[in-house]
């Protein structure tokens, strides 16, 4: 049974933001200041990335935990004993299934995307530019251009 009652929880899910969220905020900041410019979720792209790179045509992904199913096979497991579980199930599953979806989309397109966990970002941010660096450095490296 859920602890809150059906109002506070439609407010409490309301409130989750799709854009802007903290981790997003946090990794723009730490890309900024290392020199990357980027464009925030870029309409025209399958997704609409949350950071894109457009010089590189990387497309980056900020995903949280819980709906982008980290460790999906204890999740589910734990999902299956709680409240609402065919609902959060089924949800999570989709949006599994739409992440793979959506990487596939991108790559046809000759994107590179990068998918971080949002506990990856929080506490270990500047190893998430680093991996954002390495792959800007491999991508000049196959265009043969290296650093100029």
């Amino acid at each position: 049974m859920d602890v809150m009652t059906r109002e506070q929880r439609r407010k409490n899910m309301q409130h989750i933001r799709s854009r802007d969220t903290r981790i997003e905020v946090l990794l723009r900041k730490a890309l900024w200041a290392r020199g990357h410019r980027y464009r925030k979720n870029v309409k025209g792209l399958p997704g609409q990335p949350d950071i894109v790179l457009t010089k590189h045509k990387i497309a980056i992904f900020c995903d949280g935990e819980f709906f982008h199913g980290k460790d999906w096979e204890v999740l589910r497991v734990r999902l299956e004993n709680s409240n609402n579980s065919d609902f959060w199930i089924s949800k999570i599953s989709r949006n599994r299934q739409r992440d793979d979806e959506i990487n596939k989309k991108l790559l046809f397109m000759g994107w590179t995307v990068i998918r971080f966990w949002g506990d990856e970002i929080k506490k270990h941010t500047d190893e998430c530019v680093k991996v954002v660096e390495e792959v800007i450095w491999e991508l000049k490296m196959e265009e043969g251009n290296g650093f100029e």
